[in-house]
C-alpha cells in the first residue's frame, strides 16, 4: 500500500522521471565507451557514467527520505476520516430522533394559525356587512325622513349618495331586506331608494326650470349640484344644457335683432361682431362653469355640455352665416368674381406695335383703349366691396380659430403632456358649424382673395408710372429717390402683404393652402413677372435703331428700371417672408426670432405646413425673378456696354510699347517733356477715364446687386480680352515692358474692381500669366521643380505657365 501512494500520491514524482530525461539526453550527447579508441576516451566515458550515477542515487535517495513523510500525513487523514464518519452517525441520529417532532409540532401550529386567519377574515367580513348594513337602514330611514316635513333635499340627496357606496349585493342581499325594513318603511331597501331618487329626481326638475324661468342664479346652481348626488348626473347635465343654452340663443337673437334705425349698425363688420359675441358667450360659460361642474359632476364631464352648447352654436352660428351671405351678396360677387375676364391682362399677351417713345401706361391694351380703363375693367365689381368682404370673412375665420383652440384645450385629455400639440376635437370637426364655415367662409374667401390680387396687379400695371427725369448723362441730376422702380412693384406688393397678413390672421391651414400658392402663381407665373419680361421684350429692348450703333437712351433707362423693379420686388417679397416667420434678414447670420406664427397655429403639424408653404413661394419667385434678371443683364451687356467696351481697351492700350526698354522709355519721355511716371501710368488712368465714363451713368441708375452683377458679367469677358492682348505680346515684350505690362494690367484690375474686391478672382489667369512672366530664373527654377507649387493655386496648366514663360523676348 505504501508502494501504492508513493507512486500515485507524491506530485513531484514526474519531475524526476523528466531530470532524468534530460540526462540521458546529456549523457547520449557525450563520449561513449562504445565508441572510444583510446585511453582518454574511455576514460570520459567514465568519468560521466560517475557523473550520471551519483545524480541518479542522489534523487533516489531523496525519494526514499520523503516516503516516511508521505506515509505520516496518509495515516493522519485516515484517523481524521474514521472520526468524521463518526460525527456524520451521530448528526443522522439527532435529525432523526429530535427534529422530527419539533417539524411536526411546527406544522401543527401552522395550520392552527390559517385557520385562525380564516376565522378572523370571515368574522371581519361579517362585522363589514354588518357596518353597511347597518348604514344602508340609516340612510334609508333618513330619505325618508328628510322628504317628510323637514323637506332637507339636500340631507335627501346626500343620504342617497351614501346609500349608493354601499355595493349592489349588499343592498338586494337577504339580510339587508329582513334587516332593513321597518314599520315606518316596509319596503325592501333597494326599492325604496329607487322610489326616492325618481321623486327628487322630478321634484329637482321642476325647481331647476322654475328657477331658470325666474333668473334665479343661485337656486339654479343648488338643485344642479343636488342631481350627480342621487345618481342622475346626466339628467342633470342635460337640463344644464338647455338653460345655458337657452342663454346663448337669447343673446344671440338679441344681438342679431336691429331695429329699422340701426339698420346701419349692419355695416362693416356686424355679422363678424355678431358671430365674436357667440363664441365669446360659450367660451365665458365654459370658463366660468367647468369647475363646478367637475367638482359636483366628474373630471371630463364638462364636455358633454360643450357638446350641447356646440350644437347650439350650430344654429345660432349658421343663422349669423346666412344672414351675412344673404345680405352682403356673396354668391353674386363670387359669380362676377369668377367670371371677372381681366382683358388688360389677356391682351398684354398680344405684341404690341413697337414706338420709340415710353410705355403707353393709360393707353395700354385694355378695354377702353384711349378712355379710361377703369369705366370697362370695374363694370359689376367694386374692389372696395370685396376688400371688405376679405377683411370681414377674415375677421371671422379668425374668431372661429381662436374659438376651436379654446374648445380643444378644454376637450384635452388630463394625460396628454403639456407640451403636446393640440388636436381639434371631434365636438368641433364634425359641427354642422364647421362645414358651414367651410363652405360659407372659407371658400369663398379663397376665390375672391386670388381674384383681389389678381385684380390689383391688373391695375397696378394700368395705372403704372415708370420714375421721370432719368438720365445717363452725369451732368444731368436725377430728382427721384432711388431705387428707380416702376410704380407697379410699390403697389403690387403692398397688396401682396396685406393678402399674406389676412390670411394668416385667419389661422387656418386651409386658407393658407390656398391663398399663398394663388399669391405664388399670379406673382411668378404670367401676370407680374409675365408683365415685366413682356415689357422689356416688347416694349424696352434696348436694340439699336440703326446697325452698330446704340439704343435709344430712353430704352436703356426703361429696360434698368424694369431690372430694378425686379430685384426690388424679390427683396420686398423676403423681407415680407422673414419678417411674418420672425427672422430679420438684417440680423448677422439670420438670427432667427421666436416663431410669431407658432401661438396662430398650434394644432400638430400646422405650422411646419405654413412656414413650409411661406419659404416655398419666396425661393420659388426668388428664382424666376433671378433668372429673369440675369438674362436682362447678358442682354443689356451684349447691346448697351460691350459695344462701348472695346473702344475704352483699344483706347487704354493706345501706343503700349511694351519692347522698350527702360532707358527708351525715359529717352521718350524726355523727347515728349513727359514726367516718367506720367507715361507709366498711361494706360491705367485711359482705361480708368473710359471705364468711368462707360459704367457710372449706368451705376446711378440701377440698384447695388443687378450693378455688382453687371459689372461681374463685364469683368468675366473683359478678362478674356485682356487675356488675349497678352498672348498677342508672346515673343515681343522685354523684360522692363513685361513689369510695365503687369503694372498696367493690375491698374485696370483695379479700376474694375474697385469697390468689389472680389472680382479680382475673375482675372486670376491674367494675373498669373504676367507673374509668371516678371519671375526671376531663380524664382521660376524653384517653383517649377517644387511639386507642392510653393502653396500658389494654379488656374493655369504646365503648357500655359511654360508659354507664360516665353512671353519676353531673349
Amino acid at each position: 500500500m505504501s508502494a501504492t501512494n508513493l507512486s500515485n500520491g507524491n506530485s513531484s514524482a514526474p519531475t524526476p522521471r523528466k531530470a532524468s530525461d534530460k540526462l540521458n539526453t546529456s549523457s547520449s550527447a557525450g563520449p561513449s565507451v562504445h565508441d572510444a579508441s583510446t585511453l582518454s576516451d574511455v576514460r570520459a566515458a567514465l568519468a560521466a557514467l560517475h557523473v550520471r550515477e551519483t545524480v541518479i542515487t542522489d534523487r533516489l535517495n531523496s525519494l526514499i527520505s520523503s516516503q516516511a513523510d508521505l506515509s505520516r500525513e496518509l495515516g493522519r487523514l485516515d484517523l481524521l476520516r474514521a472520526n468524521l464518519g463518526s460525527q456524520v452517525i451521530a448528526t443522522r441520529s439527532i435529525s432523526n430522533g429530535m427534529l422530527s417532532s419539533a417539524a411536526d409540532t411546527a406544522g401543527r401550529l401552522s395550520s392552527r394559525v390559517k385557520g385562525l386567519d380564516l376565522e378572523k377574515d370571515r368574522v371581519q367580513q361579517t362585522l363589514k356587512v354588518v357596518e353597511q348594513v347597518a348604514e344602508l337602514k340609516a340612510c334609508v330611514h333618513g330619505v325618508v325622513g328628510s322628504m317628510g316635513a323637514p323637506q332637507d333635499w339636500e340631507a335627501a340627496a346626500g343620504y342617497i349618495s351614501r346609500a349608493s357606496k354601499v355595493p349592489e349585493p349588499i343592498i338586494r342581499g337577504g339580510f339587508a331586506a329582513s334587516m332593513v325594513p321597518s314599520v315606518e318603511v316596509p319596503d325592501a331597501p333597494w326599492i325604496t331608494l329607487e322610489n326616492a331618487k325618481e321623486s327628487l329626481c322630478g321634484l329637482f326638475l321642476r325647481e331647476f326650470e322654475k328657477a331658470a324661468k325666474e333668473g334665479d342664479g343661485a337656486k339654479v346652481t343648488r338643485f344642479f349640484k343636488l342631481f350627480p348626488l342621487i345618481g342622475r348626473g346626466d339628467v342633470g347635465l342635460d337640463v344644464y344644457g338647455r338653460y345655458v343654452c337657452q342663454g346663448v340663443a337669447g343673446t344671440a337673437r338679441a344681438t342679431l335683432k336691429a331695429s329699422p334705425g340701426d339698420a346701419g349698425n349692419r355695416d362693416g363688420f356686424f355679422y363678424a361682431n355678431a358671430l365674436t359675441k357667440l363664441f365669446e358667450h360659450i367660451a365665458q360659460i365654459v370658463e366660468s362653469h367647468g369647475g363646478l361642474v367637475e367638482r359636483h359632476y366628474g373630471e371630463g364631464k364638462m364636455v358633454k355640455v360643450i357638446e350641447r352648447l356646440q350644437m347650439e352654436a350650430d344654429v345660432q352660428g349658421g343663422i349669423v352665416l346666412d344672414s351675412w351671405s344673404d345680405e352682403r351678396g356673396v354668391d353674386r360677387k363670387l359669380t362676377d368674381a369668377k367670371s371677372y375676364p381681366f382683358s388688360f391682362l389677356v391682351q398684354s399677351f398680344l405684341t404690341p406695335q413697337r414706338t420709340l417713345t415710353g410705355t403707353p401706361r393709360m393707353n395700354s391694351p385694355a378695354v377702353g383703349g384711349g378712355t379710361n380703363p377703369r369705366d370697362s375693367e370695374d363694370e359689376g365689381v367694386d374692389m372696395k366691396e370685396v376688400d371688405g368682404l376679405l377683411s370681414e370673412i377674415s375677421v371671422m375665420l379668425g374668431r372661429w380659430s381662436l374659438y376651436s383652440r379654446f374648445l380643444a384645450g378644454k376637450c384635452k385629455d388630463p394625460d396628454t403632456p403639456e407640451d403636446a400639440p393640440l388636436s381639434i376635437p371631434e365636438v368641433v370637426t364634425k359641427s354642422n358649424l364647421s362645414r358651414k364655415i367651410s363652405a360659407k367662409l372659407a371658400t369663398p374667401y379663397n376665390s375672391l382673395a386670388l381674384f383681389f390680387f389678381r385684380r390689383s396687379v391688373e391695375k397696378a400695371f394700368q395705372l403704372d408710372e415708370s420714375p421721370t427725369g432719368l438720365s445717363l448723362s452725369l451732368s444731368k441730376p436725377i430728382d427721384a429717390n432711388a431705387p428707380y422702380i416702376i410704380s407697379a412693384v410699390d403697389d403690387v406688393m403692398y397688396i401682396m402683404s396685406a393678402i399674406i397678413q389676412k390670411a394668416l390672421s385667419t389661422s387656418q391651414r386651409e386658407i393658407i393652402a390656398s391663398v399663398i400658392p394663388d399669391v405664388g402663381r399670379v406673382l411668378g407665373g404670367s401676370d407680374f413677372i409675365g408683365m415685366v419680361q413682356r415689357r422689356m421684350r416688347d416694349e424696352s429692348y434696348p436694340q439699336p435703331v440703326v446697325s452698330g450703333g446704340l439704343p435709344p437712351e430712353n430704352k436703356i433707362i426703361s429696360f434698368i428700371v424694369l431690372i430694378n423693379s425686379l430685384d426690388v420686388a424679390k427683396d420686398y417679397l423676403a423681407r415680407i417672408i422673414t419678417q411674418q416667420l420672425g427672422a430679420s434678414p438684417d440680423q448677422p447670420n439670420g438670427t432667427a426670432l421666436p416663431n410669431p406664427l407658432a401661438a396662430s397655429f398650434p394644432f400638430e403639424h400646422d405650422i411646419t405646413f405654413v412656414t413650409t408653404t411661406l419659404k416655398n413661394l419666396n425661393s420659388t419667385f426668388s428664382l424666376k425673378t433671378s433668372e429673369l434678371i440675369s438674362d436682362a443683364l447678358r442682354v443689356l451687356f451684349a447691346a448697351v456696354v460691350k459695344p462701348r467696351l472695346k473702344p475704352v481697351l483699344v483706347e487704354a492700350f493706345r501706343d503700349a510699347d511694351y519692347w522698350r526698354s527702360e532707358d527708351e522709355l525715359s529717352e521718350m519721355a524726355r523727347l515728349n517733356d513727359e514726367e516718367e511716371d506720367e507715361v507709366m501710368d498711361r494706360v491705367q488712368r485711359r482705361f480708368e477715364h473710359g471705364w468711368d465714363a462707360l459704367m457710372k451713368p449706368i451705376a446711378r441708375l440701377m440698384t447695388a446687386k443687378t450693378f455688382t452683377a453687371l459689372v461681374d458679367l463685364t469683368a468675366t469677358d473683359l478678362s478674356k480680352s485682356l487675356e488675349k492682348r497678352v498672348w498677342s505680346y508672346s515673343g515681343k515684350t522685354s523684360a522692363y515692358g513685361a513689369i510695365r505690362m503687369e503694372r498696367d494690367f493690375s491698374g485696370v484690375v483695379s479700376t474694375v474692381s474697385k469697390g468689389n474686391y472680389s472680382v479680382r478672382e475673375l482675372f486670376a489667369r491674367v494675373m498669373q500669366i504676367l507673374m509668371v512672366a516678371d519671375m526671376e530664373d531663380e524664382e521660376w527654377e524653384e517653383i517649377n521643380g517644387d511639386d507642392s507649387g510653393d502653396g500658389i493655386e494654379w488656374v493655369l496648366n504646365e503648357d500655359e505657365r511654360r508659354r507664360a514663360r516665353n512671353l519676353v523676348k531673349t
